[in-house]
């Protein structure tokens, strides 16, 4: 016999009962960037490789390692998107939306990176990005952590903390890697493999290094702060004035970093040590210089990212109750003229309660067994149509979750029972 075909690794399937959380949780993440005046954009799976080794950088992780990358049968090397930053770039480029324009966007979907499966980590992952474009200004960086706070608020999530830094703009950037790097090698032997090799490319990433015997090198490294221009400051000033005032707490965090080169000034994560290593559940930054990196003109712009697997698991972790997707009502029919009456019943209760999730009973059963099935899909009530009650226009209501006793009521009434016991509105 065949071996049965299984999921790719670190691709997994959400299975039913897993889905409403998901659904609550991306619920929960919608309303909020919707209460801000952002509106959703839908990009594809897939793009031109040559979009993410420009936006990313060529010697990068990402790039060198973790991409899925291939050539379609036209020849063209396409790439899963590993991030959902540059090709909101793209797509707001290529439709002009841009020029002389400021834009409030947010996407959500899967994105895809080869790495070593691990909890929190894997190989289709899920991201809500939220992205601004055409604002220079701090206010619009504060209303970006704004956001993220009031999402961990609506969430009910406590203990992540906010880090938060500026990297200054490019020119200073530049000079404080000529100043790093200079550092980094007069002590080239305390380096790693992966450090060295980044010495040309990218040096800032060093800082990230989590390798423990080089931890006190990069504590002695050359401050980021001490090359910050002025312009840099002033606006890094603003946006924490801005957060005191609106009493949202963080760490600055000299050595938080975002390694590609398009990045500048605000840098932020949201980190909790709930999740073992994989601490970061949110990540964000100016990118002033990624319109002009992909062909456009200068553009200022700014946004975040989530992780929605590991907020779950950050939700799981904190005890937080997530709902489950089960039924309200579960109908249980018999005979031939219950079962022709029922199903048509279900639907007339259907449109008389927009909100109600009524299961039906379909494939026939005793009583016994269909009790059974109301009993494991979770539903509060039972209702109960034969033969008799279809003739009287009658159906019997049966609480499954406490001891009340069940009552057989006319079919007229029941839509105005359910809406008053499951707090649904009734139309009439």
């Amino acid at each position: 016999m065949a071996k049965t075909i299984q999921a790719v690794r670190g691709m997994n399937d959400i299975l039913p009962a897993e889905t409403a959380a998901w659904q609550h949780l991306e619920e929960a993440l919608r309303s909020v960037v919707h209460t801000y005046g952002y509106h959703e954009i839908r990009m594809p799976l897939l793009e031109k490789t040559e979009l993410f080794r420009r936006s990313i950088g060529e010697v990068t992780d990402i790039v060198e390692k973790e991409m899925y990358t291939f050539d379609d049968r036209n020849g063209d090397s396409l790439t899963l998107r590993p991030e959902g930053t540059a090709s909101c770039v793209r797509a707001c480029m290529e439709h002009g939306l841009l020029h002389n324009q400021v834009q409030r966007l947010w996407y959500a979907g899967p994105m895809f990176r080869h790495e070593r499966p691990q909890k929190g980590r894997y190989r289709q992952f899920h991201q809500v990005g939220v992205e601004a474009f055409g604002m220079a200004g701090p206010d619009i960086d504060a209303e970006m952590i704004f956001m993220t706070a009031r999402i961990w608020e609506r969430l009910g999530l406590t203990g992540a903390v906010l880090q938060l830094n500026s990297l200054g703009t490019l020119q200073a950037r530049a000079a404080y890697r000529d100043a790093l790097v200079d550092y980094l090698l007069t002590h080239a032997d305390a380096l790693d493999a992966d450090s060295r090799r980044r010495l040309d490319s990218n040096p800032l990433r060093i800082l990230d290094s989590k390798n423990p015997d080089m931890q006190a090198l990069l504590a002695a490294a050359p401050s980021l702060t001490e090359y910050l221009d002025t312009e840099s400051r002033e606006h890094f000033v603003a946006l924490c004035a801005l957060l005191d005032a609106a009493g949202v707490r963080y760490e600055l965090n000299p050595r938080l970093v975002r390694g590609l080169d398009y990045y500048s000034k605000t840098v932020f994560e949201w980190v909790t040590d709930q999740l073992g290593a994989q601490g970061t559940i949110c990540a964000g930054g100016r990118y002033d210089g990624l319109v002009e990196y992909l062909g456009g003109r200068p553009v200022p712009a700014v946004g975040f990212a989530v992780g929605l697997e590991r907020l779950l698991g950050l939700l799981a972790a904190g005890g937080i109750e997530l709902p489950e997707n089960v039924p309200h009502v579960y109908l249980v029919l018999d005979g031939e003229q219950g079962s022709r009456r029922g199903m048509v019943f279900a639907e007339e209760l259907r449109a008389a309660l927009p909100g109600l999730r009524l299961q039906a009973n379909c494939g026939g059963g005793s009583f016994k067994s269909q009790f059974k099935r109301a009993d494991r899909s979770g539903a509060s009530f039972a209702l109960v149509i034969g033969d008799d009650e279809a003739v009287q226009q009658q159906v019997v209501f049966k609480p499954l979750r406490s001891a009340a006793a069940q009552e057989t009521v006319l079919q007229q009434e029941i839509a105005g029972i359910l809406g008053e016991r499951l707090r649904l509105a009734v139309v009439t």
